[in-house]
């Protein structure tokens, strides 16, 4: 009975909806609050406000007890990597990449793989940039070269480091909610966390113009977040399509973000709405369809369809957003710019997770991920799917947190240069 009236109340809102020219139960702009349960309601611009849960240790952990001091020797090269890559991209389409330096291990029990990268990697680009003048690599008609180096150093971010922030973005239909497994183990180990509610989810104000869910203007509402609370290191935490926006302040901020982990985000292709898309259809007709979508989103979502997985559906307010914004932010999903080249730049250690059962996100496109990646650790979760994180939160947690206190070995020291006899 209940399912038949949430259908029924579906096609009568929607049925309002197309009479009327807009959705129902729109939400209009709130003002700037801060509010005692850790809720702050940003305004990124004039009439767009984002709600963010912003949280840190409490209470206060005891601080770990000092170590003793390392020689200058340790001090210069702990958690020092070298980043060296060449990338050319050909007329042809075709992408090579060269690893030129030793790419640091993650010693870690769960680690996939060997961790070593390939020296040499050649993949085609999604969309050929034209065949004319080049046979391929080897031959002098490259588009362009781009070289890579420099040094990083990686260290671990223990909790209750004053500038250590780990942000978490959700994809979409979501909302901060999906995250409160994360955000609660994260801070009893006394990290600081910032979650934000993209525009139109949660309890975000969701303007009623398609152009407020472009991935510029999204991405542009996360450059403000992070400019708000970033501090020296940054992690950023992403899951689907909120890990394109942790890629684009990857690349924007290389100085500031410490650490990327993307869960089931997907391939490193430049984004494009797709045209046989459901999400075309008219606004009135999604929103009659809700219901169903919601089912969908539940089969293919989840690894199971018990009680627990609709309760965390409930709780996670996936899809529980307006026809309006669901059509928006799919239509909106164009990022020529993400394409493998933009992710080969990156200089930040990643970790990937994937759900072995995820129905949106195969899982080789995230192994390709890892391979366009010049530091790129992944992780197969047999027992979970897109929503990994509500569906293993131990497993993710552990996961996160592992990866948040790896350190690299330090680089060997060159040796000094012989000198001549005199």
């Amino acid at each position: 009975p209940l399912a038949g009236h949430t259908m029924l109340t579906g096609v009568t809102d929607g049925i309002f909806c197309c009479l009327l020219g807009a959705p129902p139960n729109t939400v209009g702009p709130l003002e700037t609050v801060e509010s005692s349960d850790g809720y702050t309601f940003v305004e990124v611009k004039p009439g767009r406000v984002l709600r963010v849960k912003h949280a840190g240790p409490t209470p206060a952990p005891t601080p770990p007890p000092p170590l003793p001091p390392p020689n200058d020797a340790q001090r210069d090269r702990s958690g020092l990597v070298r980043c060296q890559r060449r990338i050319t991209v050909y007329r042809n389409g075709r992408l090579l990449v060269e690893n030129l330096g030793r790419a640091p291990q993650a010693d870690l029990h769960w680690q996939s793989g060997s961790g070593e990268p390939p020296t040499a990697l050649e993949v085609e680009l999604a969309e050929p940039a034209g065949s004319e003048g080049c046979s391929g690599p080897g031959s002098a008609g490259s588009k362009r070269t781009i070289h890579i180096d420099c040094e990083k150093r990686i260290t671990s971010c223990k909790g209750a480091q004053a500038d250590v922030v780990l942000f978490f973005i959700h994809g979409v239909g979501g909302s901060l909610a999906i995250w409160k497994e994360q955000l609660d183990f994260f801070v009893r180990l006394g990290y600081e966390v910032v979650a934000p509610d993209l525009a139109g989810h949660g309890a975000s104000s969701a303007p009623q113009v398609a152009a407020a869910y472009t991935f510029y203007a999204l991405a542009e509402d996360m450059r403000a977040i992070f400019k708000r609370y970033a501090k020296k290191r940054n992690v950023l935490i992403g899951h689907s399509y909120g890990v394109s926006f942790c890629t684009f302040l990857a690349h924007e901020y290389p100085d500031l973000v410490h650490k990327v982990i993307m869960i089931n985000g997907g391939g490193p292709t430049a984004l494009e709405p797709s045209i046989c898309s459901i999400f075309n259809m008219p606004t009135c007709i999604l929103h009659c369809l809700s219901p169903c979508l919601a089912w969908s989103f539940l089969k293919a979502g989840f690894a199971r369809q018990g009680a627990k997985e609709k309760q965390l559906l409930k709780e996670g307010n996936a899809f529980n957003v307006s026809s309006f914004v669901l059509r928006a932010m799919m239509s909106g999903q164009y990022w020529p710019e993400g394409d493998e080249v933009y992710h080969a730049e990156l200089t930040v250690p990643v970790l990937l997770v994937h759900g072995m059962h995820d129905k949106f996100v195969p899982v080789e496109e995230d192994q390709r991920m890892a391979e366009i990646l010049l530091l790129a650790f992944l992780k197969l979760i047999e027992e979970g799917s897109h929503m990994v994180m509500l569906e293993c939160p131990e497993t993710v947690n552990t996961l996160l947190h592992e990866f948040l206190l790896w350190e690299p070995e330090p680089m060997p020291q060159a040796l000094p240069a012989p000198q001549e006899e005199k």
